[in-house]
């Protein structure tokens, strides 16, 4: 287990969570440090694993990709190796793989553009990773991807 935060790198990680292309100037001014102070603790928090990217959210209806499902891999063959993550891997419409505790083994949230890419997406995950699906299609998203709260 790895030690918990200090009061100021999780000030850090909060204000980083809110708005990860705050210059390190303004970010020094909301936490109260210098910007050395600043850069150094951010870099700390880096290696440390606390901060694992920067990354644009994009819309998935601006960019053409309004459909949002999730999908529950059960294996056909319980004694089969557990290495569905690596057989899907390169399935671009998969956007996040979860493994999950119940009767399904992993939980993957997808992105397409239509009902029809739907079916060939799960079609396609069926073949490459030899397992039953069920799917929940999402109607709408109230919110998405918050980071953890400090």
């Amino acid at each position: 287990m790895t030690a918990p935060l200090e009061p100021l790198d999780q000030a850090i990680a909060r204000e980083l969570a809110a708005d990860g292309r705050c210059s390190f100037t303004d970010l020094a001014e909301r936490v109260g440090l210098s910007v050395s102070a600043v850069h150094q603790r951010v870099r700390r928090l880096e290696q440390r694993g606390v901060i694992v990217g920067y990354q644009a959210r994009l819309d998935g209806e601006a960019i053409g990709l309004p459909l949002t499902a999730l999908i529950s891999l059960t294996p056909n063959d319980p004694a089969a190796p557990d290495d569905y993550p690596q057989r899907l891997e390169h399935i671009k419409e998969i956007e996040s793989c979860y493994s999950v505790a119940g009767d399904e083994s992993y939980i993957l949230l997808v992105r397409v553009e239509s009902p029809r890419a739907l079916e060939d997406l799960l079609r396609r995950i069926r073949e490459a990773a030899k397992v039953s699906t069920r799917t929940t299609v999402v109607l709408s998203t109230p919110f998405e991807g918050r980071s953890p709260t400090l």
